[in-house]
């Protein structure tokens, strides 16, 4: 795909982005290239890959699930500026 100069100037102002005059149609090459090869990998039969979440086989380190802290609550809720049914209250933000 081929990216013209108004296509770079229109990108650049949805992006809010200032270009240099002299730099638009190095811009248009380069992100003519980034899109040609996202076109080639679109192009690639990928059925049958299965997706995976990382490219070496690891598996997550787990910690046993055990409380380390105390239940300071009701310490918690008497310093508290306002409290309400065991609630905190806080002003409103959103109208």
């Amino acid at each position: 795909m081929s990216l013209e100069r108004n296509d770079v100037d229109k990108i650049a102002h949805l992006a809010r982005l200032e270009l240099a005059e002299n730099d638009v149609l190095d811009y248009a090459g380069n992100l003519s290239k980034i899109l040609d090869l996202v076109a080639q990998m679109d192009r690639v039969d990928t059925r049958g890959v299965e997706p995976m979440a990382h490219p070496l086989e690891m598996a997550q380190r787990l910690r046993e699930d055990v409380v380390t802290e105390i239940d300071q609550r009701d310490h918690f809720q008497q310093i508290a500026p306002q409290t309400e049914n065991g609630l905190y209250l806080v002003p409103k933000v959103i109208e």
